[in-house]
């Protein structure tokens, strides 16, 4: 039987209807790019690792400092929750010590001074409700003028050597600076004596006098294990030479002399680039040694 014009047209809705209710239910949620990314920045300082969480919040021509984000306010240092900064271990910020672990990392912005913070409430949606007794660091920063301007908030670790690193804060035309230290000889040094002392097969002498050497401690000990790198590879005219600057720093004059010289003879047997290299840095070293 032929169904009404009024029927057919009610028939047919229906049934789009329930093809587009299964359509829409089995598409997965939409995603919309944030007005703010999250950001992950990893750095290893020392043997401490450090990272840190945060959302990039934009410029988009509105003035920043002293407007979007007032003075003398706390404020979350980026956008969404607090920006976080994780440590594996103890570190010394801007100053202070600070144990391991996770803390939400607090501003409050100034147009000569600002202060940084590390809080352990990492729960707070911003700054809201914020309350200061849960600080484990507050420290002053002074702010630097860019040469050029920062369109999205940028959380950086630089200036990385063998135990430091600076945590930069940078948006608009500023920049924050706050060090960051992770002494590696609390943790190393007993490390490098409990192998030293066992009956392990091979031991780091070399890497454990360059260690003591670089840090300035030990360094009669520091001479006794590159004396037996050397030994151990004698024609290593590379660590021949590091052996003459171990001495050189142990106080052992006529040792480092012997040893610079050994290093500048077989560096003549070298070619190229190389040659050139440990002909320059001996003959320096010999010279700073006979003055």
């Amino acid at each position: 039987m032929k169904l009404p014009a009024a029927l057919r047209f009610t028939s047919l809705f229906a049934t789009g209807l329930a093809l587009l209710s299964i359509t829409v239910s089995a598409q997965e949620p939409l995603n919309f790019p944030a007005p703010s990314p999250t950001a992950k920045v990893a750095q290893t300082v020392g043997l401490t690792e450090v990272e840190i969480v945060y959302a990039r919040p934009a410029m988009r021509g509105r003035k920043i400092f002293g407007a979007l984000v007032p003075y003398d306010a706390i404020w979350r240092t980026g956008a969404n929750q607090s920006s976080k900064i994780s440590f594996s271990g103890p570190v010394v910020f801007g100053g202070v010590e600070v144990p391991g672990g996770t803390y939400a990392l607090y501003t409050v912005p100034g147009s000569s001074k600002w202060e940084v913070i590390l809080s352990r409430n990492t729960e707070l949606w911003g700054s809201y409700g914020y309350v200061p007794d849960q600080e484990v660091a507050r420290i002053e920063a002074k702010p630097i003028k860019t040469a050029e301007s920062v369109e999205s908030l940028t959380l950086s670790i630089d200036g990385v050597d063998a135990d430091a690193a600076t945590l930069n804060i940078a948006w608009e035309r500023v920049r924050v600076s706050v060090p960051i230290s992770a002494d590696t000889q609390p943790v190393l040094i007993p490390q490098i004596e409990a192998v030293m002392a066992s009956d392990a097969e091979k031991k780091p002498y070399f890497a454990a006098a360059m260690y003591l050497y670089s840090k300035g401690v030990m360094l009669d000990q520091a001479a006794e294990w590159i004396g037996i790198a050397a030994a151990q590879q004698p024609d290593a005219f590379w660590l021949t030479y590091r052996q003459g600057l171990v001495l050189e720093a142990a106080g052992d004059k006529v040792g480092a002399i012997a040893a610079a010289e050994k290093s500048l003879a077989k560096a003549q047997t070298q070619e190229g680039e190389i040659k050139a290299e440990y002909t320059r840095l001996n003959e320096q070293l010999l010279a700073r040694l006979q003055q």
